[in-house]
């Protein structure tokens, strides 16, 4: 194309008034002359018309294949060391998996937390990274047995602060309230306060002690420190959003959570959204798969579309189509056109898939519309 009919063709681009507001600040902010501004406006109609599709294009086919086809390139490698951290996570294929599924719980639920400036030192840091991580009785106990003459539990527990032994201590009481519970020394005894045991609820029970949440936040697993330019930032092994909402020392507009049914239980849809495409990227891009942002968009667009987070396949989107023969044709066939034919279902042949099926001119592009010629007398 010439430079002139180029020029001519951009002239007749009508940018959208966000966009126009959007050229204009930017020209005041940095001071623009005309042909600088004139420049600009140019290149972002160039862009825009990139951006762009024809009416009736299959946006939701070529989204599929754009994503899809890399991803069938991904590497095996599935774990890896979150940098400096050293916390495993998982990545590549399983990890997409993992969110075109919709999982409620991540394979390694993870959390990034930012520390609020009066606590952004190495010191205090380390000291809340400590208090985070999730602490049970098995962590505070060298052995635990069953007394099978006395009917009790006994437990040794290790070299522990008094003021740990003490919240342990509550703990238990609070928690086994119908067992006596002593603390001899380095040992806790806990006994029924009335009535026989068997030995059958004494195992039951040491099995309840061991996995008794003393103190941290519960299913943080790990946590560590690292530093990222000026900021000390915390990174943990294991999800617990709502509490880390409550807690003063955190920064809550920075903090993030890989878990996305959290974040849309705590901040919304929205930001379930915004949390599901910087998922879908990273692992993307972790992969050296590069993948335009607008096909990303629509898969997250259509998976949060009814208000909750819902999976790709049968029991989610691919499940709710209202024609029976694309239901019938991603999965679960004879299922699908059983129900069908029980409820009485009508197919009006309106999608892609179904029309494919019985060789029908499909609704995309030329074929969404019919033309019709007045033929006159010749």
């Amino acid at each position: 194309m010439s430079k002139e009919l180029q020029m001519s063709y951009l002239d007749n681009v009508d940018l959208p008034q966000l966009i126009w507001e959007e050229i204009d600040k930017v020209s005041k902010d940095r001071k623009l002359n005309e042909q600088q501004k004139e420049k600009l406006i140019n290149s972002v109609k160039k862009e825009y018309m990139k951006s762009s599709f024809e009416p009736g294009e299959a946006l939701g086919i070529i989204s599929a294949q754009s994503i899809s086809e890399p991803a069938t390139q991904m590497t095996m490698r599935t774990y890896h060391f979150a940098g400096s951290a050293g916390l495993q996570i998982t990545l590549g294929l399983p990890r997409l998996i993992e969110i075109f599924d919709a999982r409620k719980e991540p394979t390694t639920p993870m959390m990034t937390l930012y520390l609020k400036s009066k606590f952004n030192t190495k010191e205090d840091g380390e000291e809340i990274a400590k208090q985070l991580r999730e602490k049970k009785m098995r962590n505070f106990s060298n052995t635990i047995s069953v007394d099978l003459t006395n009917k009790k539990i006994k437990i040794e527990l290790k070299k522990i602060k008094q003021s740990e032994k003490k919240e342990t201590m509550e703990k238990l009481e609070k928690t086994f309230k119908n067992y006596t519970i002593k603390l001899n020394g380095e040992r806790i005894d806990i006994e029924p306060k009335e009535g026989e045991i068997t030995i059958k609820e004494l195992e039951k029970l040491k099995k309840k002690i061991l996995a008794l949440h003393v103190s941290g936040l519960q299913g943080i697993k790990n946590s560590v420190l690292v530093k990222e330019g000026k900021d000390w930032i915390i990174k943990t092994l294991g999800s617990n959003f709502e509490k880390i909402l409550l807690m003063e020392e955190f920064d809550i507009r920075k903090c993030y959570t890989n878990n996305i049914h959290e974040i849309a239980k705590f901040l919304g849809i929205e930001a379930a959204r915004t949390a599901l495409m910087r998922e879908i990227r990273d692992t993307l891009e972790q992969q050296g798969l590069d993948i335009d942002q607008r096909h990303i968009m629509l898969v997250a667009d259509i998976m949060t579309l009814t208000g909750e987070i819902r999976a790709v396949g049968r029991y989610g989107i691919a499940g709710t189509h209202t024609s029976v023969l694309t239901r019938a044709g991603f999965e679960e066939t004879v299922k699908h056109l059983v129900k069908a034919s029980v409820r009485g279902e009508i197919d009006t042949f309106e999608g892609i898939f179904d029309n494919v099926m019985i060789n029908k001119q499909i609704p995309v592009g030329t074929g969404m519309f019919e033309l019709v010629a007045k033929i006159g007398e010749e």
